[in-house]
């Protein structure tokens, strides 16, 4: 049995809050770098320069990608033989996003739902946790901003409406979003499940590596299928268009019941920001 205290855990997560909103990780910088190069139109291609510049300028400078600098999504994976020790892990990981948006200078943007009053420190975070074999800990810091996440939906198809069902409700979804999540976009799209494991395999899905294939041919199939699809819509870097919608497209599938079809859509501006560490 391997201990780890919460104090390792609360400066790893606030380390991980700064790299994430300040270092766009490189898979996602080389998709937007062979998407300027392919874009046809002059304008699009312009608008696709500029954000390697922002993203240049972000990492030189160590300031943040976006002034929306998020809402703080956590995901940890915990091996079985790890033994947390000193205090609560969810504060642990709280305290971690208090002092990185501090120390970050970062935007505080969480508040009450209802009474619409900011906590002040953009806690809490949004916590998923995940048991694994193994003595170690993974933390994946994904700081999600609402220009993408208010884009985003879920439906509860029938089982009648199959993959056509599916391919539907993604393109009504990108295309109704329009502008707003700030394209091109990487969609994480969770099918299956329950209505909640859906969403969560959508969120989970954008933390693969940008661009890379479901393992299954089949669901790689139709993720590419979706690309092209999303591309041809012509929306365009920032809505103003050309041939670069979205940059990639990650399906995540689970067992579902036999009565239901879960999809959900989550999608993610050109900021696709994650960090993570192993402890």
């Amino acid at each position: 049995m391997r201990e780890i205290n919460i104090s390792a855990i609360t400066e790893t997560v606030a380390e991980l809050c700064i790299q994430a909103c300040y270092n766009l990780s490189d898979d996602v910088i080389k998709l937007i770098e062979a998407a300027r190069e392919r874009e046809e139109s002059p304008f699009g291609a312009r608008i696709l320069e500029q954000l390697l510049e922002n993203i240049d300028a972000s990492r030189r400078t160590q300031l943040p990608l976006c002034q929306d600098t998020g809402m703080a999504v956590v995901f940890l994976q915990i091996g079985q033989d790890v033994r947390i020790t000193g205090g609560s892990l969810e504060e642990a990981v709280n305290e971690g996003v208090r002092l990185g948006y501090r120390k970050g200078y970062m935007r505080k943007s969480v508040l009450d739902p209802l009474s619409r009053i900011n906590t002040g420190d953009n806690t809490p975070a949004v916590l998923h946790l995940e048991m694994v074999e193994g003595e170690q800990l993974k933390i994946i810091v994904a700081p999600k901003g609402f220009g993408s996440e208010n884009m985003s939906r879920l439906a509860m198809l029938k089982p009648s409406d199959g993959e056509d069902g599916i391919r539907s409700f993604v393109l009504d979804t990108v295309v109704n979003a329009g502008a707003n999540p700030c394209p091109p976009i990487i969609l994480g799209i969770g099918i299956g499940g329950t209505m909640e494991k859906a969403a969560y395999l959508s969120k989970k899905a954008l933390l693969r590596e940008a661009g890379k294939p479901n393992p299954d041919p089949k669901t790689a199939a139709l993720e590419q299928e979706l690309l092209q699809a999303i591309n041809d819509t012509g929306i365009g870097p920032q809505g103003l268009g050309g041939k670069t919608t979205a940059l990639a497209v990650h399906i995540d599938t689970y067992p579902t019941h036999l009565a239901g079809l879960p999809v959900a859509v989550n999608i993610q501006c050109h900021s696709a920001r994650h960090a993570k560490a192993v402890l």
